[in-house]
C-alpha cells in the first residue's frame, strides 16, 4: 500500500496522518512538501492533514489550496485517487472546490478542543466500510473554524446522495445539519473536521480512528 500525507508551512499534524497510515500499512508514508508539483505514481490515498497551514493568516486554509501540490491533488481526485482532508485539511479541499460549501468560524467563537461523538451516517462509503454496525465512534477535535455551512441546494444534494458520512451527536460548533463530514459526488474524496489520526492508539484515549485508514487501506501491509 502506498500512500502520501501533504505538508504545508504550518501544518501540525502531518506526522500524526504519517504514523496512523504507516500503523494500518506497514510502510511509511511518502511526505510530499507543498512546493512539489505531482504526487507519486500508484497512490492508495492522498492526506491532506490538519494544522495551520499558512497560520491561517488569510482564511483557514485559502493559501495552501493554491499551493503547486494542489493542482496535482486535485487531478488525481478526479481520476479517482482516494483523497482525505482532516481539520485544515477540511478547509483546504473546499477552498480548492474539491468539496462542497464553506468553513465559518465556530458558533460561540471559541476554540474547541475534546473528543466527540460522531454518528456514521453511511457504511457504503470507502472511508466507512471497515465499521461495520458500528454506528457511533468518538474522535477528537481542535479548531476555531469547523462551523460548516451550505446553502439549501447543496445541503439537498449532499443528504439525498448520502454524502454526509459523519454527523456530530453533539454539534460543537454549530455546523448545520451536525455536518461533521462529507464526501465528494464520486465518493472518494472525504472532508472531515474530527481527527480520526489522533485516535487509533489505546494510549490516545481510544482507538475508533483506525476504522477509517482500515476501510480505504484495508489493513494490508
Amino acid at each position: 500500500m502506498k500512500t502520501a500525507v501533504i505538508v504545508f508551512p504550518g501544518s501540525n499534524c502531518d506526522r500524526d496522518a504519517a504514523d496512523a497510515l504507516q500503523r494500518v500499512t506497514g510502510i511509511p508514508a511518502e511526505m510530499v512538501w507543498h512546493e512539489d508539483t505531482t504526487l507519486p505514481d500508484g497512490l492508495d490515498l492522498v492526506v491532506v492533514p490538519g494544522g495551520f497551514s499558512y497560520g491561517d493568516y488569510l482564511r483557514s486554509g485559502a493559501i495552501a489550496a493554491r499551493s503547486p501540490i494542489m493542482r496535482d491533488v486535485v487531478k488525481k481526485a478526479g481520476d479517482g485517487t482516494p483523497v482525505l482532508g482532516v481539520c485544515n485539511g477540511f478547509q483546504i479541499l473546499i477552498e480548492t472546490g474539491l468539496l462542497p460549501g464553506a468553513l465559518m468560524r465556530n458558533a460561540g467563537l471559541r476554540f474547541v478542543c475534546e473528543r466527540t461523538p460522531l454518528s456514521i451516517e453511511t457504511k457504503n462509503s470507502m472511508f466507512t466500510r471497515a465499521y461495520g454496525d458500528t454506528k457511533e465512534v468518538v474522535f477528537p477535535i481542535a479548531h476555531h473554524d469547523g462551523n460548516y455551512f451550505a446553502d439549501e441546494d447543496t445541503l439537498k444534494e449532499l443528504e439525498d446522495e448520502g454524502r454526509v458520512v459523519f454527523r456530530y451527536l453533539n454539534n460543537p460548533n454549530g455546523s448545520i445539519h451536525d455536518i461533521a463530514g462529507i464526501a465528494n459526488k464520486a465518493g472518494n474524496v472525504l472532508g472531515m473536521m474530527p481527527h480520526p489520526e489522533r485516535a487509533v492508539d489505546e494510549t490516545h484515549g481510544g482507538t475508533d480512528g483506525l476504522g477509517v485508514f482500515e476501510s480505504l487501506l484495508g489493513g494490508q501491509k
